[in-house]
C-alpha cells in the first residue's frame, strides 16, 4: 500500500484505541492499577468526545497533506471531501481504476463473486456486540472477555477445519506445470499410499500463524525500556519537569503542560512503563486523572514512529512483503503536527466535559466535598 494509507492505518488505530478501556494495553493497566474502581461505561462516557475530536483532527490533516496522492487529479481540499462523500471521481482517478482492473482480469473471473458478508461475519459481528453489551451492562471485563476470546477461538477453529476448503498441495515445475505426487517406497519396495487427508491441529495452525520476529522485537523492547524505568531516570524527569505542578497536575492550566510530559515520555519509555511510574508514583490518584493519562500516553503513539506498537507493527508487516516506504521520516512531518493539534483539542474537551470525579471516592474525598 502506498506509505499515506499505511500512516493513516496506524494513527487512526492509535486514536481509536483510545476509546475504550479494552482498547490498548495501558488503558487496561490503568484501570486495573487505579485505586477508585472505573467502569466500562465511565470510561467510554469520558473519552468519546476527546476520540472523535482527535480522529476529524487527524483526518483532516491527511486531507491537507495527502490530497493530491489520495485523489490524484482534485483540485483542492473540497472536491477532495466531494469525493469521498458523493462518489465522484476524477479523470486520473478512473484511468488508475481501469488499470487496476485490466491487470487482475483474469484473477477476478477465475474468483468466485462474492455476495455480501458470508455467515461467519455475521456470527462474528453477534458475538462481538453481546461482548460490549456485557461490558456496557457492569459484567466483569475478565471474564467477559476470556469467554467472549474462547468462543470465537472454537468458531474460527471449527470453520477451519469443517467448512474451509482444504489447501491443495501441489507442486509446479520452472514452466507453471503440475508435477505429479512423488511416489514413497518402503524397505520391501512396497509402494506406500498417501493418507487420504492430513490432520492439521489447531495448535499447529495456531503457531505457524505467530510472527516471532515481531515478538522478539517485543520483548527485546520491554526488556530495555523495564531496565531504563528500574534506573529511575524518567521519574526523576517527571518530577523535574512538572515543578510546581507536581500537587496539581490536571488543574487548569497545568494539565496542559502534565498531557506534553506524559506524551515526552511515552515515545521515551513507551506508554505502559509510563502507567506503571505514575501508579508507583501516585498511587492514590483520582479517576480523572487517570483519563488526562489515559488520552495523552494514547495519542502520544502517533507523535514518532517508536511511540507505540501499532506503528511498529504497520512497518514490520509492509516490510515482509518488500514495502520499507513507512519510516520515520515520512512519519514525523505529519505524526507531530496531528499529535499536538489532537493532544490539546481532547485534552481541552476531556476538561471540559468529563464524568469521572476528581476526587477519591474510597478515601472519601468527595464526600468530603
Amino acid at each position: 500500500p502506498p506509505p499515506n494509507h499505511l500512516l493513516s492505518l496506524a494513527t487512526t488505530a492509535n486514536t481509536g484505541s483510545a476509546l475504550t478501556m479494552t482498547g490498548n494495553p495501558q488503558n487496561i493497566l490503568i484501570v486495573s492499577l487505579a485505586y477508585d474502581d472505573i467502569s466500562w461505561t465511565e470510561f467510554l462516557s469520558n473519552m468519546v468526545l476527546p476520540v472523535i475530536a482527535a480522529s476529524i483532527i487527524n483526518a483532516v490533516l491527511l486531507f491537507v497533506y495527502y490530497s493530491g496522492e489520495l485523489f490524484p487529479g482534485s483540485s483542492g481540499l473540497f472536491e477532495c471531501f466531494g469525493i469521498v462523500f458523493s462518489g465522484n471521481r476524477t479523470p486520473e482517478m478512473l484511468a488508475q481504476e481501469h488499470a487496476y482492473h485490466a491487470r487482475n482480469v483474469s484473477k477476478d473471473a477465475a474468483e468466485e463473486e462474492s455476495s455480501g458478508w458470508s455467515i461467519w461475519s455475521k456470527i462474528q459481528i453477534i458475538i462481538v456486540t453481546i461482548f460490549l453489551v456485557c461490558f456496557a451492562v457492569g459484567l466483569d471485563v475478565c471474564v467477559v472477555s476470556i469467554c467472549a476470546g474462547c468462543v470465537l477461538m472454537v468458531l474460527a477453529a471449527w470453520k477451519r477445519q469443517h467448512w474451509d476448503p482444504k489447501p491443495e498441495v501441489v507442486e509446479y515445475d520452472s514452466e507453471g506445470n503440475a508435477l505429479p505426487p512423488k511416489k514413497m517406497y518402503d524397505m520391501d519396495g512396497n509402494e506406500i499410499e498417501p493418507e487420504e487427508e492430513e490432520l492439521v491441529t489447531e495448535s499447529e495452525t495456531t503457531l505457524t500463524e505467530v510472527d516471532y520476529g515481531l515478538l522478539m522485537l517485543f520483548i527485546g523492547q520491554f526488556i530495555l525500556i523495564g531496565s531504563f524505568d528500574d534506573t529511575g531516570v524518567p521519574q526523576a524527569f517527571f518530577s523535574a519537569a512538572m515543578g510546581g505542578c507536581a500537587e496539581q497536575m490536571t488543574s487548569v492550566p497545568c494539565v496542559y503542560w502534565f498531557v506534553l510530559v506524559i506524551t515526552i515520555l511515552s515515545n521515551v519509555a513507551s506508554n505502559v512503563p509510563v502507567v506503571q511510574m505514575l501508579a508507583a508514583t501516585f498511587p492514590y490518584a483520582t479517576p480523572y486523572d487517570w483519563m488526562q493519562v489515559s488520552f495523552s500516553a494514547t495519542i502520544a503513539g502517533n507523535l514518532t514512529m517508536l511511540g507505540s506498537a501499532a506503528n511498529m507493527i504497520v512497518a514490520f508487516q509492509a516490510a515482509k512483503v518488500g514495502d520499507r516506504t513507512f519510516t520515520s521520516e515520512r512519519h514525523a512531518p505529519f505524526g507531530i503536527p496531528s499529535t499536538i493539534l489532537s493532544l490539546y483539542a481532547g485534552t481541552f474537551l476531556l476538561s471540559l466535559v468529563h464524568f469521572s470525579p476528581e476526587c477519591s471516592v474510597k478515601l472519601g474525598e468527595c464526600d468530603a466535598n
